[in-house]
């Protein structure tokens, strides 16, 4: 296994770790959950330039990256919508997108060349605003608890939150776009699918 594999298997690795730092909500585990997704998300940055600069990419990494993108942000998006920052529709947006690209990449790995769809440009572009928009959240949180009083905090707190809310609805219209796009330049494995 090639080093942007390992780096990819890690990424799939950090996620119950991120979901574990979260669910037990310890003194200062949003700073914790915070540093492992970015960690997470730095891997998915040097994964794919090594695969590229080193002409390592391979079908597995074609599949399981975006894979360990998708189960990444899902997750935290999940636990921004327990905290009442993400709005139910725009996690459905993101899941039914996932679930629509997902499916085709599996009707195009069975077809009869068999096929794998790496991600394309507004997929990426989908995947960046997802990370950046989860960081701006956990950091903007834990940046607005430190050293404010009671009033001042709930101000930053709220403005976060706010903030958090227009960047989760941006990342529901890319999210729809990118799935769209995917979908119509992929149409002829929905058209030969039997």
């Amino acid at each position: 296994m090639n080093l942007p594999n390992k780096l990819t298997l890690l990424r799939i690795i950090l996620i119950p770790v991120f979901m574990g730092v979260l669910y037990w909500g310890f003194s200062g585990a949003t700073y914790v959950a915070l540093a492992i997704f970015i960690i997470a998300s730095l891997t998915d940055l040097l994964d794919g330039k090594i695969a590229r600069k080193y002409n390592l990419v391979t079908d597995f990494g074609k599949f399981a990256d975006p894979l360990a993108d998708k189960l990444l942000t899902t997750v935290a998006f999940i636990y921004m919508m327990r905290d009442g920052v993400c709005s139910p529709v725009v996690l459905c947006i993101i899941l039914a997108r996932e679930f629509a690209v997902s499916g085709l990449r599996m009707v195009a790995a069975g077809a009869k060349d068999g096929k794998v769809i790496a991600a394309n440009m507004w997929g990426k572009v989908k995947t960046v605003l997802q990370m950046l928009s989860i960081i701006f959240y956990f950091f903007g949180m834990s940046i607005a608890s430190m050293s404010a009083t009671g009033a001042e905090q709930g101000v930053r707190q709220i403005l976060v939150i706010s903030i958090s809310m227009v960047l989760c609805w941006l990342v529901a219209a890319v999210t729809a776009i990118s799935g769209i796009k995917y979908l119509w330049d992929n149409r002829s494995f929905i058209n030969t699918a039997k």
